[in-house]
């Protein structure tokens, strides 16, 4: 794992309004945003429950929306930003789609990829984590909290 920029804060914090939009429909938040020459081409959060699908995860939606934008499956000149670690599902659609950087927030302890795997991505992929992790973590937690 590398150290992240300036530039990943920012996209960071794109990923987070997409965690609030989450939120605001009652859906876990977390937000992904994907970015292609500094330029963010696809906008992201979970809905799990809008679409009563267990793989609406706001990476896959973020990967579906990016491969369309681009008009092709792989995204190897592209970053995402996910609030929140990846699950082992999201971790293998981002491998299998060549993402050339992962940068998340918050690590996920009861089910991150980590715990599954040490590192199921491409072999070229680069990934930075603990961008902005504590504001990240602290929506999940927050919203968690108020459900119980």
């Amino acid at each position: 794992m590398t150290t992240y920029n300036t530039d990943d804060e920012k996209f960071m914090r794109a990923a987070i309004d997409e965690a609030r939009k989450a939120e605001m429909r009652d859906e876990v938040p977390i937000g992904a945003v994907i970015v292609c020459n500094k330029q963010i081409i696809a906008r992201a959060h979970n809905l799990t429950e809008t679409l009563t699908d267990p793989t609406a995860h706001a990476e896959m939606q973020a990967i579906t929306s990016a491969t369309s934008y681009l008009g092709g499956k792989y995204l190897t000149d592209c970053t995402l930003y996910v609030t929140v670690e990846p699950c082992l599902m999201c971790a293998g659609a981002i491998a299998w789609s060549q993402m050339k950087r992962v940068v998340f927030g918050a690590a996920d302890d009861k089910r991150g990829y980590h715990t599954y795997c040490a590192n199921p991505f491409h072999k070229k992929t680069e990934i930075v984590a603990g961008v902005l992790a504590d504001e990240c973590g602290s929506i999940v937690t927050d919203f968690f909290r108020r459900k119980r």
